[in-house]
């Protein structure tokens, strides 16, 4: 399935939601539970253990006080594990957001001191009998183990720019383009590409002007990536080393635009002596131009939106 209509953070919101549904009252029935035996560990252990498997999805169960030190085991799966007893948690991420006022949070994701992988940690307050807060009940998760409703995230096709290195940035005014390989033989170079995304299957294309290089990928083997030098890419025979293949009916950008997306890179390459394009990437299926210049500033844009900019605008004079 496929999300487009979400941003980045909404997309990851509505994960959070669902996974909330899933861990929120287990957790609380568990945390329920074990506050009769709060305060006595082998109790505590006993009664996690006891409670783990009603928790789903769960890695580590262990109760803390409500300072945040560790006075349960940690229970899991394989049992129960005394290494982290005592163990002060304050200063975790999980432990520094703020509670909400139901007792229960679902943090952030963080990286794991075990695994160094992806993990979130669900806390719930721990309340006695009379009512008094005592404590607080840590479930840990690991990202990998929890179910995800799996809709895709649609990134949409809008203009983005990003600043580049700032120690490049700040000598721009100090350097000069270099003639490469590839600036002398670019008309040759640019009629391979355009001959192999039309008809060979060739659907992403990163131009390494400076280095005269290129890196691709094809519709026959589209999960890996290849690398022409400049001799593959200023002989029209490479193009015979490509099979055939009809130009994609779901590629959003037409096949008799590719030249001019081409002749466009090409002319902001030579557009200023000191400032002009390093790298030119074009993808046929998400319609997407790549763009990075000498100042390393990069920008990410629709390729027709991209047509309409002259040489004014790129140059600050428009």
């Amino acid at each position: 399935m496929l999300n487009g209509g979400n941003t980045l953070q909404e997309s990851v919101a509505l994960q959070r939601a669902a996974l909330k549904k899933i861990i929120e009252e287990p957790l609380r029935c568990a945390a329920q539970a074990s506050a009769a035996a709060w305060g006595n560990r082998a109790g505590l252990n006993a009664e996690l253990a006891r409670l783990f498997p009603s928790v789903p999805h769960c890695r580590y169960l262990y109760a803390m006080n409500i300072d945040g030190v560790q006075i349960s085991d940690n229970v899991s799966a394989s049992g129960v594990n005394e290494a982290d007893f005592g163990r002060d948690r304050s200063h975790r991420p999980y432990m520094r957001e703020s509670q909400p006022a139901a007792g229960f949070l679902l943090s952030r994701s963080y990286i794991t001191l075990r695994e160094r992988r992806p993990g979130l940690t669900a806390i719930q307050l721990v309340r006695s009998a009379a009512g008094a807060a005592i404590g607080f009940l840590g479930a840990d998760f690991y990202l990998h183990d929890l179910p995800l409703t799996r809709e895709r995230f649609e990134e949409k096709s809008q203009w983005r720019q990003l600043r580049g290195d700032p120690s490049i940035r700040s000598q721009v005014f100090h350097q000069t383009r270099s003639e490469s390989e590839m600036d002398r033989q670019l008309k040759t170079v640019l009629g391979v590409v355009e001959e192999l995304m039309l008809d060979h299957g060739m659907y992403h294309i990163m131009l390494h002007f400076s280095s005269s290089r290129a890196v691709y990928w094809t519709l026959d083997d589209p999960y890996r990536y290849r690398l022409f030098d400049i001799q593959a890419l200023v002989d029209a025979d490479t193009c015979l080393a490509y099979p055939k293949h009809p130009y994609p009916a779901d590629a959003l950008v037409p096949k008799e635009r590719i030249r001019a997306i081409l002749d466009t890179l090409s002319s902001l390459r030579f557009i200023d002596e000191m400032f002009y394009l390093r790298t030119g990437t074009l993808n046929l299926f998400n319609g997407m131009v790549g763009l990075t210049f000498s100042c390393d500033g990069s920008h990410y844009m629709p390729w027709d939106e991209f047509l309409k900019m002259d040489v004014a605008f790129w140059l600050g004079t428009a």
